[in-house]
């Protein structure tokens, strides 16, 4: 029987299933934490070196696992710290808990220390529940609410407990008027359309000569049902960033990332069909799909407010991925004219080779493209790779070629800098057994993810499988941004803004107890890799890249290419390296050769 409100808090969580907490302690939120240690490790504490990060956490670890995502706070300073991270966890869909303390509830009101006005404040990011306790009797149905809202919409929810309240000895609630008997247990309901719906779908799909597939982080589960689905309908596959781990890069038709990300078989398979199926997508840009009216469209998405939202589509089915799939593969005829499907893999096949070719482009001294290439064919067997927002993400979205068993996520709608190492933290928690692999740029890794690389450190030695390696992209430059003002707005490089300090990540990592590798010659990034993926303890490679081999979309505009013509007669600080840059890739796409 539960003392205090803390106690019955913590034995709450357990029965919906909760094993792990991420997050900070302070003192609006002691009496959860001397709960915690009073329940004697029935639930795991995984102590983050910030507020964010752990949000970051809690949102990582609903994707890898499939669970509900718990971050705990303290009042004032820690609640507002959550914030980015658990919008991470809301544009992605995830669900996660947020336990925040609070002032005494005499004080409220009060313009006390750390007082916020925290309904407020997650007004927003916990939209569908956010509520403080009040009374002892009251926590229950809170924590219930929570729970299920969370896990049920796949949503951020958030209960904001007063310090006072915590320590309060728990009360059941009375039988009587005004008050709630709340329970534990969500199960997800079947979601199928209606069969009309699916005969509907069936028809444009089975009328259609040249379909295009996109799936999205809601095909994770269904891989097996896309992968029959496009071979019946001979269509050609892309993938949205969260996404990328639904499909293997191995089969000749799956083209790979679309958007600014992506790749040019991507954009040619938008371009040329006829007929789109998009499947549990939120892919934000518009204009990298079909163009409205040139194809005939089928969305798939158990959330209704996410349909027909990026295109018209003519049929829209609200329903599980997987099971709609199951439920629409016996309405689907076998195409016999494979000529879009061979045209497909002719395009992928190409674009294999010029990826190559850029990745063995000269640099100065490393090209980025490279890192990944090289890493993408030592990638062991049901390996979990994180990435960071910044270019990076640009040599993980095109280079790394995913296979059966491999999962991968970033911070996909917020795109948020800083997710990499915490994301990666949060996938060994999920799954010790399995090799870690995080890709993060000298931006982020300064901004926030080095002080994580103390949270591996005191935490690796649980993991069963200790391989665990953070790539630092070290090009001194805030690099995506800086790429970004050139080719969006037509300004040069702003040294004042984009130039960052040379730091040297491997030797940090070594002062805390982790390996340390620094690699500034091509020729030795195969061996370094090698060498990170058989060692015994968590790695940091620092690889010294060239900020001046461009992300190049895989469309050029006119007005990309006059913006960027632009910044060079402003005078741009980097001109030399950056028009060498831009010939080298350019030149490696047409003639499929590094020179």
């Amino acid at each position: 029987m539960a003392n205090t409100v803390g106690d019955f808090i913590v034995e709450r969580l357990y029965d919906w299933g909760v094993r792990r907490i991420f997050g900070y302690p302070g003192d609006g939120i002691n009496g959860l934490f001397g709960a915690l240690n009073r329940a004697r490790a029935k639930i795991d504490f995984i102590q983050a070196r910030h507020e964010e990060m752990a949000a970051f956490m809690a949102s990582a670890y609903a994707k890898f696992s499939g669970e509900l995502g718990v971050c705990v706070a303290t009042s004032g300073p820690g609640a507002t710290h959550l914030l980015t991270g658990l919008y991470d966890a809301r544009l992605d869909h995830q669900p996660v808990l947020a336990l925040v303390g609070q002032q005494a509830r005499r004080a409220i009101g009060g313009h006390y220390q750390q007082e916020v006005d925290l309904l407020s404040l997650f007004k927003d990011v916990a939209g569908d529940f956010v509520h403080q306790a009040a009374v002892p009797a009251q926590v229950r149905h809170l924590i219930d609410r929570a729970a299920r809202i969370a896990l049920a919409n796949r949503t951020v929810t958030t209960v904001i407990l007063p310090n006072d309240l915590q320590e309060l000895p728990y009360e059941t609630p009375p039988r009587k008027h005004g008050s709630v008997m709340s329970g534990v247990g969500y199960s997800a309901a079947r979601t199928l359309p209606h069969e009309i719906d699916l005969m509907r779908a069936a028809e444009v799909l089975n009328a259609g000569r040249k379909v295009a597939i996109l799936v999205g982080a809601g095909a994770l589960d269904a891989t097996a049902e896309v992968i029959t689905t496009a071979d019946r309908l001979g269509a050609g596959a892309a993938k949205a960033l969260l996404g990328k781990a639904a499909l293997p890069d191995d089969l000749p038709w799956v083209t790979g990332s679309i958007g600014l990300l992506g790749t040019e078989p991507s954009w040619n398979l938008m371009r040329d069909c006829d007929t789109l199926l998009m499947i549990g997508s939120g892919f934000p840009y518009s204009e990298f799909l079909p163009e409205e009216g040139d194809a005939r469209g089928v969305q798939i998405d158990i959330r209704p407010d996410m349909l027909s939202l990026r295109y018209p589509m003519d049929v829209n089915l609200v329903g599980d991925a997987r099971e709609t799939l199951q439920a629409l593969l016996p309405l689907l005829k076998q195409k016999t004219d494979l000529s879009w499907r061979k045209q497909i893999e002719s395009d992928v096949s190409a674009w294999w080779q010029t990826l190559e070719s850029r990745a063995r482009a000269e640099a100065n001294p490393i090209n980025p493209q490279r890192v990944v290439w090289e890493l993408s064919k030592r990638l062991p067997d049901g390996v979990i790779v994180t990435s960071d927002s910044g270019s990076c993400a640009n040599w993980y979205a095109r280079d790394l070629r995913m296979r059966q068993g491999m999962m991968a996520s970033l911070s996909g709608g917020l795109a948020s800098m800083g997710a990499a190492v915490p994301y990666a933290i949060a996938a060994k928690v999920a799954h010790p057994g399995r090799p870690v692999v995080g890709l993060v740029g000298d931006g982020a890794m300064q901004m926030n993810n080095m002080a994580e690389l103390i949270t591996v450190a005191k935490y690796w030695r649980r993991w069963s499988d200790p391989r665990f390696v953070i790539c630092v992209f070290n090009n001194e430059d805030l690099n995506q941004v800086t790429w970004e003002q050139r080719v969006m707005e037509g300004d040069p490089k702003f040294d004042a803004s984009q130039r960052i300090p040379d730091v040297p990540y491997h030797r940090f990592a070594e002062l805390i107890g982790l390996k340390g590798i620094f690699v500034d010659r091509p020729e030795e990034l195969g061996a370094a890799w090698d060498e990170a993926l058989a060692a015994e303890q968590p790695v940091v490679i620092e690889v010294k890249t060239d900020p001046e081999v461009p992300p190049i979309p895989p469309h050029v505009t006119f007005e990309q290419m006059r913006n960027i013509t632009t910044a060079l007669l402003k005078g741009d600080p980097q001109e030399a390296g950056m028009v060498k840059g831009v010939l080298r890739q350019a030149l490696a796409n047409i003639f499929k050769t590094g020179r």
